[in-house]
């Protein structure tokens, strides 16, 4: 299987997409990966690492679309870039998907400008993993649409469910409805039609209280993309801000640094569910074809990982089961 890997997108553009790739082809034996970006950039991280050639292959996009570039001028402006040309070639049939740590809003608008919508879907939507205690839940919207209407949280709720089931591994997994309270009546009029309309749903869990968030008490969390980034983002500060808050507490209490070590260590070993590099990157549900989005900060972990979950899409054939779930 060949994946498409935006080799000059994110911070650390060559070096982790590159290496990422490389850690990818070693790692799962039927994995080939197409980088995207300027041949000269890509050739020169190459020569530092040994790897399979029958296994790495260059698609030259000498742009490069930086982090802050509105989607809609990227796109237009700059149609040999490494996005741009990726998802181009994933629309042609020249591999099975497309991942990238670089401009979530120029991935976003290029995947459903250039691939389309699958039949049946409204709107495509970000699905992000978010931790809990009980494990690994799922985030949806996580920032792809600020505002939603009933018949869209109907249909990010199949499609998570069909994600989380298939590549998550969850058994029949449950949906709950983030609003300010668990009663059926709570919330505004938008929210009370949706919890009408999702308690037809097979493991309709309710609404779900930010108290519960983090004790797991649905496999996926429903919300509109402006609520859904910012919990995303708290999501990840938290485990920076603990430690801030611990290193501190533990200089005034005059704590020795040995023991200050076995303490981080231990809130390290806890919050490793927190840990993107593990989640790798999460999916545009929704559009007509396997488009990936990382990170910024990604590691090479963290492409590696981001890799496989594209390969996981393929191989579950999660497109094809979202459009029959719509369509039934």
């Amino acid at each position: 299987m060949l994946i498409a890997v935006d080799a000059v997108g994110g911070d650390f553009f060559p070096g982790n997409p590159v290496l990422g790739a490389v850690e990818a082809t070693k790692e799962f034996s039927d994995i080939e990966v197409l980088l995207t970006g300027p041949r000269d950039l890509i050739e020169t991280e190459l020569k530092s690492v040994d790897y399979d050639t029958g296994k790495i292959h260059i698609l030259h996009a000498p742009e490069i679309i930086g982090m802050e570039e509105s989607p809609s001028s990227a796109i237009k402006n700059k149609r040999n870039s490494s996005i741009v040309t990726g998802i181009s070639a994933l629309k042609q049939g020249e591999c099975s998907a497309f991942v990238s740590a670089g401009n979530t809003g120029v991935l976003l608008a290029a995947s459903m400008f250039l691939l389309g919508k699958l039949e049946g879907v409204l709107r495509p939507t970000i699905a992000s993993i978010y931790p809990t205690v009980k494990g690994t839940s799922l985030l949806v919207d996580a920032g792809a649409n600020l505002e939603l209407k009933s018949d869209m949280y109907l249909q990010f709720a199949k499609m998570s469910q069909i994600f989380a089931a298939e590549i998550m591994g969850i058994e029949n997994p449950t949906v709950g409805l983030l609003n300010v309270g668990e009663e059926p009546e709570k919330g505004t009029e938008l929210h009370k039609e949706v919890y009408e309309r999702l308690s037809k749903l097979d493991n309709f869990a309710g609404n779900v209280e930010g108290k519960d968030i983090l004790y797991g008490k649905a496999d996926v969390y429903l919300t509109d993309g402006y609520t859904g980034n910012i919990l995303l983002k708290y999501g990840e500060s938290i485990p920076d801000i603990l430690a801030h808050m611990l290193k501190t507490t533990m200089t005034k209490k005059g704590v020795d640094e040995e023991s200050q070590k076995f303490v981080f260590k231990m809130l390290s070993e806890t919050l490793n569910s927190f840990n993107y590099e593990h989640v790798g990157g999460v999916p545009f549900l929704g559009v007509d074809g396997v488009s990936l989005v990382g990170h910024g900060g990604s590691s090479v972990t963290a492409i590696k990982n981001m890799i496989r979950n594209a390969s996981e899409c393929v191989k579950h054939d999660v497109n094809q089961k979202i459009v029959s779930s719509l369509n039934n």
